[in-house]
């Protein structure tokens, strides 16, 4: 798979350590990487950058557990895609939540699947091409940053969206403040979105 950023040696090895043990061995090889310019980003077991550890994920502030309700403490927050959708495992399954909604959905793989499915279609099976639209207006996606989207996908009126980066620990808690304001919301009821400057 080609990649944009690889991570740091690993510096945590008590998380590696609550690992299953055949992702704590590609850890070994590799301790995180972003691919496809941005498109998916796996966590590595690594102190800092606070954006790329499982730690930070997984535990404090920023752990998806506590942002999201419906995630639990043992769910492993292994990766995101580029508009902060999380990829966790679950008794060795792969479940994907949706970042605007909070919702889950069982994806049916487990952890070797899910990367071999990544590798073989990313553009569709990930619909990342959104991120080509953007890198091909000459947009840049850096390591540590993710896709803002404008208006947001849930909402009837995305249709070609605006996507700017944002720093990946912000856009996390902005889509889990979203997810709270709307999780009430019947389909199709109108909502206001308030842009920040």
């Amino acid at each position: 798979m080609q990649t944009s950023y690889l991570g740091p040696q690993i510096d945590d090895l008590e998380i590696l350590s609550r690992l299953p043990a055949n992702i704590a061995r590609t850890f070994e090889s590799q301790n995180g990487f972003i691919s496809v310019e941005g498109g998916l980003h796996v966590r590595g077991a690594c102190q800092n950058p606070m954006w790329h550890s499982i730690r930070t994920a997984w535990e404090g502030e920023f752990a998806i557990s506590r942002l999201y309700p419906m995630v639990e403490k043992s769910d492993i927050p292994l990766a995101e895609d580029c508009f902060g959708n999380q990829y966790l495992l679950r008794k060795g399954k792969v479940i994907r939540l949706l970042g605007e909604t909070g919702e889950l959905d069982n994806l049916d793989t487990n952890w070797e699947e899910f990367i071999a499915r990544f590798e073989a279609a990313p553009i569709d099976s990930f619909q990342l091409f959104h991120l080509a639209r953007f890198r091909e207006e000459g947009g840049e996606l850096h390591p540590g940053f993710l896709l803002s989207v404008y208006p947001p996908f849930i909402a009837k009126e995305c249709v070609g969206p605006s996507l700017r980066p944002i720093p990946a620990l912000e856009c996390r808690s902005y889509l889990a403040d979203f997810a709270r304001q709307i999780k009430n919301l019947n389909d199709g009821q109108r909502i206001k979105v308030k842009v920040a400057k």
